[in-house]
């Protein structure tokens, strides 16, 4: 009885180890063709024309969440510069407006009084000028949120959604070289657990590639 629990306790371990070694095996060749379709990306080689237009919805999405990060950054660009020109020509403005003011003292004729009335004018739109930097100051801030939470927690979900796509990708290649290599007899298993394989990546794929679709699709809306 003991000899005979023994005898299936070395079945059990060895084919627990077994099952060890191909899972780590499988792991280790999803690693390959993962990098393989990394390195075909860097590249710029050719892909799937099939698998390249089933992505055409999410790369379109893509074209235009990079508008959006560029127009937010040209944006916050562009109110850089006219707030600090509107806070040159304001100063600028009030030097005028005293310049003139002190020889319209010295200045009793008409001269003097047209000098004194430019001197009110160009001081009032000097503070004018002023009042305009707490409303662009405060959009501004608005733009630069928008820009640090909602569209960087989006490039994040992309990133995400890059690494699974090269995933799927790569399990696509390992699907074709095991199509090619098939020995109905003896490597249907194997081509079965490539298949199981490729169903996995593709969920998880699909599932990033809708929140990307719905982060895009919702800061689209929120520009508005």
């Amino acid at each position: 009885m003991s000899y005979r629990n023994s005898n299936n306790n070395f079945q059990y371990d060895n084919k627990y180890n077994e099952q060890q070694d191909r899972n780590s095996l499988s792991k280790l060749r999803s690693k390959y063709w993962t990098t393989k379709q990394l390195v075909i990306k860097k590249l710029g080689r050719e892909e799937d024309e099939f698998v390249i237009a089933s992505d055409a919805d999410v790369d379109a999405k893509l074209e235009l969440l990079f508008t959006i990060k560029k127009s937010c950054h040209d944006l916050l660009r562009i109110m850089d510069r006219y707030q600090t020109n509107v806070l040159i020509l304001s100063h600028e403005e009030t030097d005028m407006a005293r310049f003139l003011k002190d020889y319209a003292q010295a200045d009793k004729n008409r001269a003097g009084k047209i000098m004194a009335s430019v001197s009110k004018v160009l001081a009032f739109t000097a503070q004018q000028r002023l009042s305009l930097r707490q409303p662009l100051l405060r959009l501004h801030n608005e733009i630069e949120t928008f820009r640090l939470r909602a569209v960087t927690d989006t490039f994040t979900t992309v990133k995400r959604m890059e690494t699974a796509r090269t995933e799927y990708r790569g399990s696509i290649l390992w699907l074709k070289d095991a199509s090619a290599q098939l020995d109905p007899e003896k490597q249907l298993e194997k081509f079965r657990r490539v298949q199981s394989q490729v169903k996995v990546a593709k969920t998880d794929y699909d599932r990033l590639k809708s929140d990307v679709i719905q982060k895009i699709d919702l800061l689209t809306a929120s520009r508005w």
